[in-house]
This record gives C-alpha cells, structure tokens and sequence, in this order.
C-alpha cells in the first residue's frame, strides 16, 4: 500500500508506491527553502511549479521546470528552493 512521508511542519509532502521502475515518491512542496540527503540515486522529475536547485559541487542554482529531470547522487545533501507550491515524482535507483 502507500506509505506518506511529512517533512518540514508539515509544508513538503509526499506519497511513496512502487513502479515498475522501482521505488518512487510523488508529493508537493510549499515555496520556501530545503535541504534534504540522499541514501540512493534519485531521479527528480518537476511536474508543475518551479524547482531551484543546488546541487553538491555546484556554485549556482539550476531552475528545473515542468517535466525536467535532475539526478543527485547517493550519500549527498541537496538543496531546493520553491517561489510557489511546486509538485514532483521521485524515482529511488
């Protein structure tokens, strides 16, 4: 069945299920600032809103837009930042 996670009081959430692909979570964020840390490759797919992100090594933010896709690899810290309410899907390899 499908697990949801709650992150942040509550302003990023999302609902984990399995894809043929693998594990996956699909959720919002609410506009603010983030950091999450990674166990695994993910695979972040922006479905609606705006995604900015900085990723481990880099010096600036990237805007990631409806159906973009960025990795992050395993065992780093992220961040992201949202101007509005902005939904994605999560694939975990």
């Amino acid at each position: 069945m499908f697990k949801t996670n709650e992150y942040f009081d509550g302003k990023v959430k999302s609902i984990a299920f399995e894809t043929p692909e693998g594990p996956a979570t699909v959720g919002v964020m609410a506009a603010g600032d983030y950091e999450f840390g990674t166990s695994t490759v993910e695979y972040m797919t922006v479905i609606s809103g705006e995604m900015e992100v900085m990723l481990p090594d880099e010096n600036e933010w990237k805007a990631y837009r409806p159906f973009d896709t960025f990795i992050v690899p395993a065992g780093v810290k992220f961040k992201v930042r949202m101007q509005g309410d902005t939904s994605y899907r999560c694939l975990y390899r």
